[in-house]
């Protein structure tokens, strides 16, 4: 963190929280001052949380209006410590979202996944481009920690995050929100529930978000930087005709046009080489002396803290995400004791990028040059998936879980890295090239425009998955307070896929992988006491194989498999107004997916020249060790706090580097190997007060979140040192972070027979707080370091009125 609250960092390790952000749920026996007893759905069935032998953390609703959170980008502040979002390089349109060191450091592919699911209303989304589209009328969102390879399958060793839906209630009434905000901010929603009529009720969702940038593009009619705009609608539709069967179809489409955070330039020449004159790079490379470096143009400066304004106007405009689809919920109570389920879903993403963050911070400067990377990307996915369900239980002794899954993709993506601007002779000023560009021969002439782009990489996969699995609890009649929870999944994977463009080159590499694998879980819960809950549990998990689409040969990797070993305690005391849940686990890596840059050598290669990157499984162990914690405390009637702490140790060995051809770093030299995104240490904690003011309630709401600093690459090996030598590896840690949110609120203004209003004045990142989230030292010996900056104070005014 940058200039803020040391001290912060001490109250910070105590902490870890669910209470107010547990779901809206039924209230404890004691309506004094009792905490509420939460409902989740994380076994695929109902359970309280405290009594759902594993670590769950759970977002509601109201929690996340307190924090005025639109989209699981707004969980990058840490509200929930063992979870890490993050843009995937600066970019909002594709999040890395991790668990407990389990992160990717680029899924953002058509043939490679993520190490943690998400789930929307129990459907897997298989890309993360497009994770960032507003929520539609959010219930809760359940984080679940830890492997779930037995009930959700691939792509979860490190967890899930379901987010859960409101389903239509049969009972006429709705919600309007309206809100503005500093930085031309506006919401608006619209949820509207129709009477129940012969067994059918409808619901129909609608929003849109927008804000304007928070850096400027001082480039006329171009867009700036960090700004959104969101539009989704939702229509759920719920027919049960009786007791026994019920049928949801829902179909929804969101629309999200973003660009993304500033990469800006941090510092200049730290390894204090000599700079070079204009004279010199006027006549030329042949005659810069080894050892120096070119100067910066007048028009750039150095930034060390987050700017307002870009030094250099370019063209931008937003990137475009589209995601949307249609699913069907059929249940059907054969017996009070067995209900089948049907979840059938098709979805589909379509993501075109324009992504011009660095301008001038990841170029160097040269007469005449252009510079101004433009990152175009087209992504097209889709999706379907079939799941059946049997849950059910025998007598009191023995609840069960069984089903069937299978899923289908189809991903094709292209992309391009044309350049916009382009230098005058001694760097005084600056032209925008033309969109068309001068040929499509080389990135360095080709535009933007479709038609004229030199494709960097195009490649299309094919996925698919079989899965079969059950899990049962058996709690003996006679010891009905220990528990016993074995469970198992079968998966069969098969991925297939081309890489036909490299560097403008027809390639057609293939690959294809076809595995399965089994994984288990076995939990051992026993009822120390009255409110006292303590559990051991051993689990697998796994992130499926696949191959690397920005790579020279599109080799197949195998999958990335976790075993863990866990045990926690979840406890109420004081008659329900004070929780603490605690969970300390061990994981064991192999296979550990470890990403290598490289420029491909190779005389005659196809790709020579061409930066790649390849991914391939490191030998040995990687160790991750944890510990969490989870306080909430209903102190009074009016005032409730929650604290939580995340303690994270991750080792991987170092992985030997690949590659031939390259006189710095032989083939098979030890490479370190960073985790990123991931805190050694993570906290937040959070206080909510309300208080009756006549037939009205006041709400306040602060929550203070803190993470330690982090990498932002597993690897960098692009950085020339002072003797002219690539070094292996420069990563650089960006700072620790300390982000204040505040909401004020104003509950219960009636409005006679239409119903009640709340009004409510928010504001994220309260202290303006500034810290590099994510930075690059690959540039280090050519011109200096790179980094994003979180988001500045946001805050604005938003009235709720539900009739």
């Amino acid at each position: 963190m940058r200039k803020y609250f040391a001290g912060a960092a001490v109250v910070a390790l105590m902490m870890a929280g669910q209470g107010a952000y547990a779901a809206d749920a039924t209230p404890a026996a004691d309506e004094g001052t009792a905490l509420d007893q939460v409902v989740i759905t994380a076994t695929k069935r109902e359970t309280n949380l405290q009594t759902t032998p594993i670590a769950v953390s759970v977002l509601s609703a109201t929690a996340m209006a307190d924090r005025h959170a639109e989209s699981l980008i707004s969980l990058m502040d840490g509200a929930i410590p063992s979870l890490r979002v993050a843009t995937f390089e600066a970019r909002q349109s594709a999040l890395t979202v991790g668990i407990r060191g389990i992160v990717p450091f680029d899924a953002n592919q058509t043939a490679r996944d993520q190490g943690v699911g998400v789930y929307i209303d129990g459907v897997y989304l298989g890309r993360q481009q497009g994770l960032n589209v507003a929520l539609l009328d959010l219930e809760r969102i359940e984080v679940l920690r830890g492997p779930q390879g037995t009930l959700f399958g691939r792509n979860t060793e490190g967890g899930a995050v379901s987010i859960v839906s409101k389903a239509p209630s049969g009972v006429a009434g709705g919600r309007i929100v309206a809100g503005v905000g500093n930085y031309g901010a506006y919401t608006g929603e619209l949820h509207q529930d129709f009477q129940e009529f012969n067994g059918l009720s409808i619901k129909v969702d609608g929003l849109l978000q927008h804000q304007d940038p928070t850096i400027k593009n001082p480039m006329a009619g171009q867009a700036g930087w960090n700004q959104y705009d969101r539009k989704g609608g939702r229509i759920q539709a719920q027919y049960k005709p009786n007791d026994k069967f019920s049928a949801l179809v829902a179909v929804d489409y969101s629309k999200d046009e973003n660009t993304p955070f500033f990469s800006q330039l941090i510092n200049y020449n730290p390894y204090g080489k000599r700079v070079r004159t204009l004279a010199e790079l006027q006549a030329g490379p042949a005659s810069a002396p080894a050892g120096t470096i070119n100067p910066l143009a007048s028009l750039v400066k150095v930034h060390t803290d987050r700017q307002k304004v870009s030094d250099i106007g370019t063209v931008q405009q937003p990137s475009v995400d589209e995601t949307g689809g249609a699913m069907m919920t059929l249940k059907y109570n054969i017996s009070p004791n067995l209900q089948l389920r049907s979840i059938t879903a098709a979805r589909a993403v379509a993501t075109n990028q324009w992504d011009n963050s660095g301008i001038e911070a990841r170029n160097v400067f040269a007469p005449n040059a252009t510079f101004g990377r433009y990152s175009l990307s087209d992504l097209y996915q889709r999706q379907y998936s079939q799941e059946f369900q049997a849950v059910g239980n025998v007598g009191e002794t023995f609840d069960y879980v069984a089903g069937l899954y299978y899923f289908k993709e189809h991903a094709k993506e292209s992309a391009a890295t044309p350049f916009t601007n382009q230098w005058n002779a001694d760097g005084t000023a600056y032209t925008i090239r033309s969109s068309a560009g001068t040929s499509k021969a080389a990135a360095g002439t080709a535009g933007w425009e479709r038609g004229t782009r030199f494709l960097t990489r195009a490649s299309e996969a094919d996925a698919e998955s079989y899965a079969i699995y059950g899990q049962g609890t058996y709690t003996p009649a006679t010891m009905d307070k220990l528990h016993l929870t074995v469970g198992g999944r079968y998966t069969k994977d098969k991925r297939d896929g081309t890489l036909y463009i490299v560097n403008g080159k027809a390639t057609n590499f293939t690959f294809s992988y076809d595995k399965g694998r089994f994984d288990p879980l076995i939990n051992l819960a026993y009822d120390a006491a009255e409110g006292v809950n303590l559990y051991a549990k051993f689990s697998t998990g796994y992130r499926a194989g696949g191959a690397n689409d920005r790579s020279q040969t599109f080799q197949a990797f195998d999958a990335e498999k976790v075993k863990a070993y866990e045990v926690g305690a979840k406890m109420d005391f004081l008659e329900n107004r004070l929780r603490l849940n605690l969970a300390a686990y061990a994981m064991d890596r192999t296979g550990t997916q470890i990403d290598f840059d490289n420029v491909d050598t190779t005389p005659g290669s196809p790709t020579q020249g061409a930066h790649t990157e390849e991914t391939r499984n490191a030998p040995g162990t990687s160790k991750i060790r944890g510990f969490e914690a989870d306080l909430t405390a209903q102190v009074t009637n009016q005032i409730q706090v929650g604290v939580s702490y995340a303690y994270t140790d991750v080792k991987v060995p170092a992985a030997p580097f690949p590659f031939t051809g390259n006189a710095d770093v032989p083939q098979g030299t030890p490479f370190p190997v960073n985790v990123v995104y991931t805190p050694p240490n993570a906290a937040s904690a959070y206080i909510d007060f309300k208080q009756p003011v006549g037939s009205m309630t006041f709400k306040a709401h602060l929550d203070a979140n803190y993470a330690d600093a982090q990498y932002s690459f597993q690897t960098e090996f692009a950085d020339v040192s002072p003797t002219g030598k690539l070094v292996q590896n420069v990563a650089v840690k960006g700072d620790s972070s300390f982000i204040v949110n505040g909401n004020l609120t104003l509950a219960d203004i009636a409005m006679g027979d239409a119903g009640s209003a709340s009004l409510s004045l928010w504001s994220r990142n309260l202290l303006n707080e500034s810290h590099i989230y994510r930075i690059s030292a690959a540039n280090r010996g050519t011109i200096g370091d790179y980094a994003n900056f979180n988001p500045p104070r946001t805050y604005g005014i938003e009235l709720r009125v539900k009739y």
